[in-house]
């Protein structure tokens, strides 16, 4: 009786983890997020399958209605797969759900997967640090539980790079407020569905990314790096990929 949170990568199949096959290959039931590719699932054929993910910006289900699918679940089957985009600790609520899971005596296991903000950028070339350029980096929600009492998130972070999730729907707001510690010119980068064939990528600055079409889902990085990123892009040879 184990319950695996598995990270399903940032949405090119291609970068799920072997653990995290291995793990699906041999689940009895499979409770999953939308995921960005859920050719994703196919290594879980023999199991059961449990959509608990959100559409059109609407959750199909509440945190404490999963954390209970999850016991029911657990309880009920040897092995339990919570499949979620991503890695589970990097805004997947995986920390709420091991608590639940261990409040009722449920053995639980956790394996990693290659977070959006870091494997997105990666795979088109933008490193989030890199030598005397950008030194740190931070990883932010842009879009924070609308039930909070208060805000957590203050925007007036030091490090040389910010990278947002989940920011889209309030690009506009979350820019003005960075505006206020950062210079309006400071470059952005916009990356929508990062890793899949649909992917694509705008350019800015501070000052003028929100006036640029951009759709979810996306991530944004903002910082010099970009300007590393397009050094990056130009000196590629035509022929590359």
């Amino acid at each position: 009786m184990v319950v695996y949170l598995v990270g399903a990568g940032p949405g090119d199949p291609d970068l799920v983890t072997l653990k995290a096959i291995k793990t699906l290959q041999k689940a009895d039931v499979v409770v999953y997020d939308r995921l960005a590719n859920e050719e994703i699932l196919k290594y879980a054929s023999g199991a059961g399958m449990i959509y608990v993910g959100k559409r059109a910006g609407a959750h199909s289900k509440k945190q404490e209605e999963i954390n209970q699918i999850l016991i029911e679940q657990g309880k009920k089957h040897d092995v339990v797969v919570r499949l979620k985009g991503g890695d589970p600790f990097v805004f997947g609520r995986g920390g709420e759900e091991i608590l639940a899971l261990q409040d009722e005596g449920i053995a639980v296991e956790v394996v990693p997967g290659v977070t959006s903000a870091i494997g997105v950028p990666t795979t088109v070339g933008l490193p989030v640090t890199h030598r005397g350029v950008a030194t740190s980096f931070t990883v932010v929600t842009g879009h924070e539980d609308p039930t909070k009492k208060e805000r957590q998130v203050q925007w007036n972070y030091n490090a040389d790079t910010i990278v947002i999730l989940m920011g889209v729907g309030h690009l506009e707001e979350n820019i003005n407020e960075i505006r206020k510690y950062k210079d309006p010119q400071t470059p952005v980068c916009v990356i929508e569905k990062g890793t899949t064939p649909d992917e694509r990528i705008v350019i800015g600055t501070l000052d003028n990314i929100t006036k640029k079409h951009i759709n979810p889902p996306a991530l944004v990085i903002i910082g010099p790096v970009v300007d590393v990123f397009e050094d990056i892009r130009n000196n590629r040879p035509e022929d590359s990929v």
